[in-house]
């Protein structure tokens, strides 16, 4: 194999795994957070307004590290840097 295909699939194998992993751990975070904010409102129910403005803050940061993930396989398969690299190294022969 040749260096370009090396990281074509080198880059389309690690976007596969960021994403699916992006997408998979985020949604357990979720998950487990609206739970306990579920468990925690059913006990104070008084308490009601911070459970869900903390709740709403907490799933914000969660849901931003799967966006992060998917930039990341995004720029990997569209705008690789190492393309441009390999390309300017094979050009310099």
């Amino acid at each position: 194999m040749d260096n370009m295909t090396i990281i074509a699939v080198v880059s389309i194998a690690t976007a596969g795994f960021t994403t699916g992993i992006g997408c998979m751990m985020p949604a357990l975070g979720e998950g487990k957070s609206i739970a306990s904010a579920l468990t925690s409102l059913a006990q104070q129910p008084d308490a009601s307004a911070t459970i869900t403005r903390t709740l709403f803050v907490g799933l914000a940061m969660i849901e931003s590290t799967a966006i992060y993930c998917f930039v990341v396989s995004m720029i990997l398969i569209f705008a690789n840097p190492f393309w441009n690299h390999l390309i300017a190294q094979a050009a310099g022969k």
